[in-house]
């Protein structure tokens, strides 16, 4: 399979996930109101969402190593699918929230597995152009999925974009089937019991550059996530943006970070990997914290919003692809689990911050942005004791 051919299969694939969520965004004001529910409320079927997403990658993770790559693909979104066509006719905010966690716990497989299919196929700079490639594909999802969602919005229901999203999993079961080969070769198939999920667990949770690399991208995940559940509210409620300029404005924040992410592997190879990912966590950072005292100051507007969440989602566009695939280098025999064990300890940190952040949230840009910069600097405090770590191994020099 040619690079591209495997970059748009596994694009395709994978964009399905973020669709569940970008597409949903401009919705959640009129989900409010049609169920009845406050703002808390809608932001729980996001998290209900992320949580399963995060706990199910623990399962699809090792069966993948098991199995094989395929398998796992045609149960998740089996249960994707069921998920979505319960989200659709959900009656009440607990029975949506209930049909979204389902939702997520199928949409797993759509995160785990791909990045399995990668790491099997290549590793290092070649590995990084690859995942680049899959989120260029992916890209379209923050560009119009949203738009999506706010026409079905405007000419049927809320309701419409859950079966419009069965139908897209529908078409991802025909891609698995007939476009994505079996990439484990059966001689390199892990067999799953206890002892080999705690032994390779314990190996994943003693490594420190592993961990350190899931956290720094994790945190800037969770940054993300953080502006997944709040942009909606902020950007209709505090500066009075339709649906439809919502989903412009948000499509202009995710622009500059699939764009920046095609930019990882060029400058990777250029510059070298480790250069490239301190100056994107320092520019991150800088950006972020900047953006909050600007806001801290009165200095708040929609154009200084939308300018500071570009440049800094810029940075996570750098970071993002290059920490997902490096923090697997090292474990290609255990590629699934550690996909897997990665992108749950990615997604339960992403749900707890956008739990906290919620806690201070009154519909305002100071406590997304401020929770935003929180996860910033806390990426970069990993960040400068990881790198100092990977630079004593030989791996930390690619």
């Amino acid at each position: 399979m040619t690079l591209f051919r495997a970059a748009l299969v596994l694009g395709l694939l994978s964009a399905v996930g973020p669709f569940a969520i970008d597409m949903y965004l401009p919705a959640m004001p009129a989900i409010a109101t049609a169920l009845d529910a406050d703002v808390a409320a809608v932001q729980w079927t996001l998290t209900a969402y992320f949580v399963a997403f995060g706990l199910s990658q623990l399962v699809y993770g090792p069966w993948a190593d098991q199995v094989g790559r395929k398998t796992p693909l045609y149960v998740g979104i089996t249960i994707f699918i069921a998920g979505s066509i319960g989200c659709a006719l959900a009656p009440s905010i607990v029975a949506l929230a209930a049909f979204r966690f389902l939702q997520g716990l199928g949409g797993a497989v759509l995160m785990v597995v791909p990045r399995a299919v990668i790491r099997d196929m290549h590793t290092g700079t070649q590995a990084t152009k690859l995942m680049a490639m899959v989120m260029l594909v992916i890209s379209v999802s923050p560009m119009l999925a949203p738009l999506a969602g706010s026409g079905m919005i405007a000419f049927g229901s809320w309701r419409l974009i859950f079966w419009a999203l069965a139908a897209a999993a529908i078409l991802s079961l025909f891609i698995t089937a007939k476009a994505l080969p079996e990439t484990l070769a059966p001689e390199n198939r892990v067999p799953v019991n206890v002892r080999s999920l705690l032994r390779g667990g314990r190996v994943l949770l003693t490594d420190p550059i592993f961990m350190g690399l899931t956290f720094i991208g994790g945190f800037g995940f969770a940054s993300f996530m953080v502006f997944i559940a709040s942009a909606a509210f902020v950007y209709t409620d505090q500066f009075g943006l339709t649906p439809l300029g919502f989903s412009i404005a948000f499509a202009i924040n995710a622009v500059g970070f699939f764009g920046a992410s095609q930019a990882a592997g060029p400058l990777g190879e250029k510059y070298g990997i480790l250069p490239v990912m301190r100056w994107a966590v320092i520019g991150f950072a800088t950006f972020t914290i900047g953006l909050f005292a600007l806001i801290q100051l009165g200095y708040v507007s929609l154009p200084l919003v939308v300018m500071g969440l570009f440049l800094a989602n810029a940075c996570l566009g750098l970071i993002i692809p290059t920490t997902m695939v490096m923090a697997l280098d090292n474990h290609g025999d255990i590629a699934g689990l550690a996909s897997s064990l990665g992108g749950t300890l990615q997604m339960l940190t992403g749900g707890v911050m956008v739990v906290f952040t919620g806690m201070f949230f009154d519909g305002t840009a100071a406590p997304m942005v401020g929770a935003i910069a929180a996860c910033a600097v806390l990426a970069l405090v990993l960040a400068l004791r990881t790198f100092v770590q990977m630079g004593r191994t030989p791996a930390g020099t690619a």
